[in-house]
């Protein structure tokens, strides 16, 4: 699948098959958050792989609207040093890391993690240090079903010049 193609049928997928993630598929995932571009080339991100149960588990109980976490056979929790920008930075990774997701047939969702009141306990849970921040939380596994949200048209949405359009 090219790149245009995973941008055009990634979602966010809640329901997940059993089956697991061969951990060479979760490896090329990885790989391509850790190529996603950093301010000032920091790379200062951490990829943690959860594929216990009993740990996704954790994760889901802590998660505010992380709960199907535990159904998916993995979750990649996104870390990062606290750099200046470390949100933007991670975000780009947790983007790569959904996108190349979809690319390799799997399903993701993203679940926040920065300034959630359960961040220093996910921190804590993946034996980070506890001046790291978590950046998000990306369930894994092939979809057991894909949901087809609406989206808004590019005319919806594009605007030449200024917001209000015209020069």
């Amino acid at each position: 699948m090219d790149a245009l193609d995973a941008l055009v049928t990634r979602r966010s997928v809640r329901k997940y098959k059993p089956d697991p993630v061969p951990q060479d598929l979760l490896v090329k995932i990885v790989d391509a958050g850790r190529l996603a571009p950093t301010a000032h080339n920091d790379q200062a991100w951490e990829f943690v792989v959860i594929t216990d149960e009993q740990r996704r588990h954790q994760l889901a109980d802590l998660a505010d609207y992380g709960k199907f976490i535990a159904d998916a056979p993995a979750c990649i929790v996104v870390l990062s040093e606290p750099t200046r920008y470390y949100l933007e930075d991670g975000s780009a990774a947790t983007t790569n890391i959904m996108l190349a997701a979809t690319a390799l047939g799997l399903g993701s969702c993203w679940v926040a993690g920065d300034k959630k009141q359960y961040a220093p306990q996910i921190v804590s849970l993946c034996g980070a240090p506890e001046n790291y921040k978590l950046v998000s939380m990306i369930a894994i596994g092939y979809p057991a079903a894909i949901p087809a949200p609406k989206k808004r048209s590019v005319d919806d949405v594009l605007h030449w010049e200024s917001f209000r359009g015209g020069s």
